[in-house]
């Protein structure tokens, strides 16, 4: 049987600010229904590959490979259309408007209607919001938060407005969802809760790629971790052969920060 080719393909990527190497020939793939973690210590190059891959940042060297198509020059709204989608380590929502309002943003890419239809408000416009209001509900119900749909995203605390943030991707019905240390600033009950989230996403079929520092939640949750240092990839594997990898005991998970591994 043939081996499908991975959704998503990192190939010797790299980028330079002046003459620091931000990220230096870093490569590795997340196939279909996989999660995957990047881990590293401070200044290793996590969120910059991050931005590299999502296209919020350009790349010097390498390519970005996803569904099979050169995502070099396309820019993250597009990336969004065709199934990549991402959040952000802090979180970005609009505080004014209602929790579902900022769900039903995430949706922008699947309605068809343009600007000056929207103003006009055509009857087509009309059965799209409808459609994605309908839709938001659906993924608000599904990370609890259906309840509070109507109020400003403002009165969420902090761990809601992080379910309120992976609803809002999910509108967009992505095969990729890239997540920007999605535990930070998250309570242990948040926490569980959100790996709970995650993995019936993953059980969807849905593949992950995370940054996260949190150690026991990426071992906790990944099929395999990439470790950068330095903006180097220096190792890859299962949770457990990363726990075991000399190199990385020496880079991150021992010397350095020596609880880090429990």
């Amino acid at each position: 049987m043939t081996t499908p080719p991975p959704l998503l393909s990192i190939r010797e990527v790299s980028k330079r600010f002046g003459g620091l190497s931000a990220v230096d020939a870093v490569s590795f793939e997340v196939h279909s229904g996989e999660i995957v973690g990047v881990i590293g210590p401070n200044g290793a190059g996590k969120s910059t590959l991050f931005n590299l891959v999502s296209g919020l940042a350009p790349l010097t060297g390498g390519d970005v490979i996803f569904g099979g198509n050169d995502m070099t020059l396309v820019p993250p709204h597009e990336r969004s259309a065709i199934g990549m989608t991402r959040t952000f380590q802090i979180v970005r929502l609009f505080g004014h408007l209602s929790v579902i309002e900022n769900v039903m943003l995430g949706g922008h890419c699947r309605t068809t209607q343009g600007f000056a239809s929207s103003l006009l408000r055509l009857p087509k416009v009309l059965i799209d919001d409808r459609k994605l209001r309908h839709l938001a509900m659906h993924w608000l119900n599904f990370v609890g938060l259906s309840k509070r749909a109507d109020e400003p995203a403002s009165h969420l605390p902090h761990g809601q407005q992080r379910m309120v943030e992976i609803a809002r991707a999910m509108i967009s019905g992505p095969k990729l969802l890239l997540l920007d240390e999605p535990a930070a600033g998250l309570n242990g009950a948040e926490t569980t809760n959100l790996l709970n989230i995650l993995r019936q996403l993953n059980d969807r079929g849905l593949s992950i790629l995370l940054v996260e520092h949190d150690m026991k939640f990426i071992m906790g949750i990944c099929d395999r971790i990439v470790v950068l240092d330095h903006g180097t990839g220096i190792a890859q594997g299962t949770p457990q052969e990363i726990r075991q990898n000399p190199a990385v005991i020496e880079a991150y998970l021992g010397k350095r920060n020596g609880d880090a591994a429990h």
